[in-house]
């Protein structure tokens, strides 16, 4: 039986079977929600995934959508709302990220970018806040970044979406503020990610330095705290952002980057 502080709510988290999105989702359903993966795996590759959150006494559904078509995305939300009656969490997470500068940044990598990062969060919003607004209750929470709050070379597309994500967020708070729905913003740094992970293997592999030593240069001068944000301390802020305690918090744009914002 569901219990908790979101006990019979239903929440939607783009690219969720792994990383922050997984870990976000994990939260959510032992608070009582009700669970909408996305990704782009076969079906039969989140049968482990679901298992685990419905032993939270929850239901969820995976939707295969492709987040770059707007059909895509209006077939996830009617599915959803059919099997949950409404989505009363939006969590928009999914993210690509692309390198280069600008010169070489290629036109294809740049609208994937801007459909993904952008554009998804756009058209998820617009598709359920009109049930937010009936239900007089929602709950949206982007996933900007460090990287939405300040400029870095080589990261044109990413830097982009994730600033106007924080534009996005402002403008549905005011839209929204007077139906019970909050809209914010979180902005983690380097957190634990397989896509860091990656990167920090590499370095490792590439160098021959230790993880210690690997971490140390992926950091330096970026980072103070020197070391990775914790996934589950981000799950754990968009968790009170849709619980009772975050109902006066909307329009915000919230760090969670170990100081980094503050240098």
């Amino acid at each position: 039986m569901q219990t908790g502080p979101l006990s019979g709510k239903c929440a939607l988290i783009t690219g969720s079977l792994r990383g922050l999105g997984l870990t976000a989702a994990q939260r959510l359903a032992a608070a009582g929600c009700h669970i909408v993966l996305n990704g782009l795996e076969p079906a039969s590759e989140t049968l482990s995934i679901a298992a685990d959150l419905q032993r939270h006494g929850v239901r969820s559904l995976y939707c295969r959508a492709d987040l770059r078509l707007p059909d895509d995305i209006e077939a996830m939300v009617e599915d959803a709302t059919e099997a949950f009656g409404a989505i009363d969490i939006l969590i928009n997470n999914a993210v690509v990220r692309h390198l280069g500068s600008i010169e070489h940044f290629g036109t294809a990598e740049w609208n994937e970018a801007i459909a993904v990062n952008l554009s998804a969060a756009f058209h998820t919003i617009r598709l359920t806040v009109p049930s937010m607004k009936r239900n007089g209750w929602g709950r949206i929470i982007n996933v900007s970044s460090i990287y939405g709050t300040r400029g870095a070379p080589n990261r044109v597309g990413y830097v982009t979406t994730k600033t106007a994500l924080i534009g996005l967020t402002r403008a549905v708070a005011l839209e929204t503020v007077t139906h019970g729905i909050t809209c914010n913003a979180v902005c983690p740094g380097t957190s634990e990610t397989p896509v860091h992970e990656e990167a920090l293997r590499t370095v490792m592999a590439a160098e021959g330095v230790s993880r210690e030593e690997a971490e140390r240069r992926f950091f330096a001068g970026k980072q103070p705290m020197g070391r990775f944000i914790a996934a589950e301390n981000v799950a754990a802020l968009i968790a009170f952002l849709c619980g009772p305690e975050g109902a006066d918090i909307t329009g915000s744009v919230l760090p969670i980057d170990g100081g980094w914002s503050a240098a």
